[in-house]
């Protein structure tokens, strides 16, 4: 009896040591306490092992021109404190800025050339495009050349780089500050990815912070954790104003910094002393050149017409999110390519604008949306209990346009989370006309009858809000601006009720047609010489209905009771849902 209590008592004992060193069942202050994040630095180091410029075969130029890493592992050298400590201090002497060598940049150097050597040689070779472009802005502002090395610990040079925090592009920008520098965020253009434009938002930043404190040291502490940190640390030290003496006052990812940025300097200083080796990315910064665009244009035009891989494309130019370059005379954009292609750029461009690729269709809708683009963006905190809903109808956007601004795939949110809405309704006019030229083919099958954009009112008219709509929504129906409705209508707030009446400053398009088809309604056959017939002095079954910008069939057939979208395409001889343009007439026959 004794010794079947003792197994019991041996059992529950073993049990309980098991549980106790589970992770998932152990105490979760325990484990928040445990928990150590992964450092910053590595992070950016890692993204680059799936960045497409090294795994494609497109960059790769003949095996002439190639610089391998041929090193092996046996071959990598190891020095003594006293040789990094010699090397750093004779880069302190022909540097503005203060090289030191320690136990913290120790730990970097180790990370940068024997942990992660394969890496930094990928870096080194994106240094070939990078570097020249940094180094001419540096010099531009009279900075130090050797300010170059702080995009490595940034971002590892990854053009697409974006961090859990939220910042993003070679200089890792947040949203707020790049703001500040003028760079700007919208649905189809980021400019903190955009590599000459955050380059000099970069200098401009890193030049205001160096005026603050007059020591590079610090003015790179707080480019990471803000001056706000730098200065309550400077004031816990007493005044001090050396990052080694405030080291310990500052953010933890701080503390490490400028110890990151030493070793990356040496690092990229001193490769081939450690058998480190570019990996050659195929391009260089001499191959680039710019063209201006000055009409909406899709990367799969400019990728089909040409002949250059998509990827290429993409890798140059990563600025457009989606893709998409939303130009317009007005308002051009700069695209990047190899020097070898502008030249059939510039001979093909009108065809080029023209050109309807294979996917063509599916960017009909998307290039429609594009004069969006000058839609002001600000930052938008989540708060506890919102839905992606909530906040897109608070804003008076769409929760599809609430993801299209954030490259979201799903519809959660949650509390504290930082999302872009848009400030302000469009403004100026639609590019619609121009669009329809690029990607579609005028539909004869239908006579137009009025002109594609509605004509402004001789008096005033009046519209009644339906279900799910907005003023945003109503502004774009008729061409107008929200500010405008608030205007017309003495409204104290942009907020509308359902069948709430508003002035506009377009004709209604259902009136619209509804009066056009009246006068026509002694005709014996219908509008489109179906089979239907209008009896004399009967109304019309159907009315006209003109397709807006970024209009489908499906929000088109949820606006009439009754109307799907299978009777638009049977009614208008639909085969393709994509293949609508900005100013098409549908006939629409509500109630059918």
């Amino acid at each position: 009896m004794i010794i079947q209590k003792l197994m019991i008592f041996l059992l529950v004992f073993a049990s309980c040591t098991i549980l106790a060193q589970d992770p998932f069942v152990a105490d979760s202050s325990f484990r928040k306490k445990a928990f150590v994040e992964d450092d910053p630095v590595v992070t950016m180091l890692d993204s680059l092992a799936t960045l497409k410029v090294f795994r494609n075969s497109i960059f790769l130029n003949p095996a002439s021109n190639q610089i391998t890493a041929t090193y092996s592992d046996d071959q990598i050298p190891s020095f003594p404190d006293s040789v990094y400590r010699e090397r750093i201090s004779g880069m302190s002497i022909e540097s503005p800025f203060e090289y030191v060598y320690n136990s913290d940049v120790k730990q970097f150097i180790d990370l940068y050339a024997y942990r992660k050597r394969g890496l930094t040689a990928r870096i080194m070779g994106l240094a070939q495009i990078y570097f020249p472009l940094f180094e001419e802005q540096l010099d531009k502002y009279n900075m130090p050349l050797e300010l170059k090395y702080l995009a490595v610990i940034e971002s590892a040079l990854n053009p697409i780089a974006n961090s859990k925090a939220g910042a993003k592009g070679l200089w890792q920008f947040m949203y707020g500050t790049g703001k500040v520098y003028g760079l700007k965020t919208t649905s189809y253009v980021d400019d903190r990815f955009d590599p000459v434009k955050s380059t000099i938002a970069a200098c401009e930043h890193l030049t205001d912070l160096y005026d603050i404190y007059g020591n590079w040291s610090l003015a790179l502490a707080a480019y990471n954790s803000g001056a706000g940190n730098v200065n309550k640390a400077i004031r816990r030290a007493g005044g001090a104003k050396n990052f080694w003496i405030i080291q310990r006052y500052l953010p933890k990812e701080t503390r490490s910094y400028v110890p990151a940025f030493i070793a990356a300097s040496y690092v990229m200083t001193h490769a081939s002393e450690h058998h480190i080796a570019a990996v050659d990315p195929g391009i260089l910064f001499y191959e680039i050149d710019t063209v201006m665009v000055k009409n909406p244009l899709t990367f799969n035009q400019i990728s089909e017409m040409l002949n250059i891989p998509y990827e290429e494309i993409q890798f140059l130019n990563p600025s457009y999110k989606q893709g998409v370059i939303p130009a317009t005379t007005d308002n051009p954009f700069m695209l990047r390519l190899r020097k070898k292609y502008i030249g059939n750029f510039i001979n093909n461009e009108t065809l080029l604008y023209a050109y309807k690729t294979k996917k063509g269709l599916e960017r009909d809708s998307l290039l429609a949306l594009a004069w969006q683009n000058n839609r002001e963006t600000i930052e938008y905190k989540v708060k506890s209990g919102e839905t992606m809903a909530s906040i897109a109808k608070k804003f008076h956007m769409t929760v599809g346009e609430v993801k299209l601004l954030n490259n979201m795939k799903k519809n959660s949110v949650r509390p504290k989370q930082n999302l872009l809405v848009y400030s302000n309704s469009p403004k100026g006019k639609q590019p619609g006309s121009t669009v329809a030229a690029i990607h579609s083919v005028p539909d004869t099958s239908i006579k137009n009858t009025h002109e594609s954009s509605p004509q402004p009112a001789t008096k005033p008219e009046y519209y009644v809000v339906k279900s799910g709509e907005s003023l945003g929504k109503i502004s774009v129906k008729y061409s107008c601006t929200v500010e405008d409705l608030v205007n017309w209508n003495n409204l104290k707030s942009q907020n509308v009720l359902v069948g709430q009446k508003l002035k506009v400053s377009s004709l209604d398009i259902s009136s619209a047609s509804s009066k056009e088809t009246k006068s026509k309604s002694n005709s014996s056959t219908s509008h489109n010489g179906s089979s239907k017939t209008i009896k004399p002095g009967a109304s019309p079954k159907y009315i006209i209905y003109t397709v807006q910008a970024g209009d489908n069939l499906w929000d088109i057939a949820e606006k009439y009771d009754g109307v799907t979208v299978s009777d638009i395409k049977k009614l208008n001889k639909i085969k393709n849902t994509q293949r609508l343009q900005t100013g098409q007439k549908l006939k629409i026959m509500p109630g059918n």
